[in-house]
């Protein structure tokens, strides 16, 4: 973002970026809410909706200030991201990292921005939890030290896997899955089996396919 500010709508949304620590640089309500540290800029419902980016704004608009990552930690399990470019999915990733403990999330460089409005709404303030990094995946990848666990279709069972605290979770893109120049970086292909008579159903969503494959890690190596 040009000016390092983002916007969310929603009481709810920024009551819980506001109580996470996100810093404030405006906000705008239609009444003053009762005991609330930060007084909104009192505005009118149909001024209130020329700002919005929902179809029908829901009384409260904030903007905040996008924070500095941390360096990122390579001593725990990452989660990377190739070309994720659906809003919905990478803010449901982003609250999958904040479910499972995930403190840094990759995103190449052609991955939806995370401050667009339909990502933040998707996060659900999770977004104000998690350390999300834009980098060039191939040299991030190549650099690192961790084993890279890739979701493909033709990987090995992940149920049958020993799997790591500490490892990259690769996912790929909605539409095309990981590229071949990242896949190159993968050293353990992985996939989830299909159950479901007859093998139809093409692939998994993205994001539905992050939980799972999360709840495996986190499940692998609690026992």
């Amino acid at each position: 973002m040009k000016h390092g500010l983002f916007v969310a709508e929603g009481e709810k949304l920024i009551r819980d970026l506001m109580g996470s620590g996100m810093k404030v640089h405006s906000f705008f309500a239609t009444e003053i809410p009762i005991e609330f540290a930060i007084p909104p800029v009192l505005i009118r419902q149909n001024d209130l909706q020329k700002i919005s980016s929902l179809k029908n704004s829901n009384g409260w608009l904030a903007v905040f200030e996008i924070p500095h990552c941390t360096k990122v930690i390579e001593n725990e399990l990452i989660i990377a991201l190739d070309a994720v470019r659906d809003p919905g999915n990478l803010g449901t990733i982003i609250r999958l990292c904040d479910w499972f403990g995930i403190s840094h999330l990759i995103c190449s460089e052609d991955t939806v921005d995370c401050y667009n409005p339909k990502v933040i709404q998707a996060t659900m303030g999770s977004i104000a939890r998690v350390g999300i990094h834009y980098l060039p995946l191939e040299s991030f990848l190549k650099e690192s030290s961790l084993p890279v666990y890739g979701a493909v279709l033709d990987g090995a069972d992940i149920y049958s896997e020993r799997l790591p605290e500490a490892a990259i979770l690769l996912m790929g893109s909605e539409a095309h899955g990981i590229a071949e120049s990242i896949a190159a970086y993968i050293t353990h292909a992985i996939t989830i089996p299909q159950f479901g008579k007859g093998g139809r159903a093409e692939s998994l969503n993205v994001a539905s396919a992050t939980a799972v494959l999360l709840s495996e890690f986190r499940r692998s190596t609690e026992k």
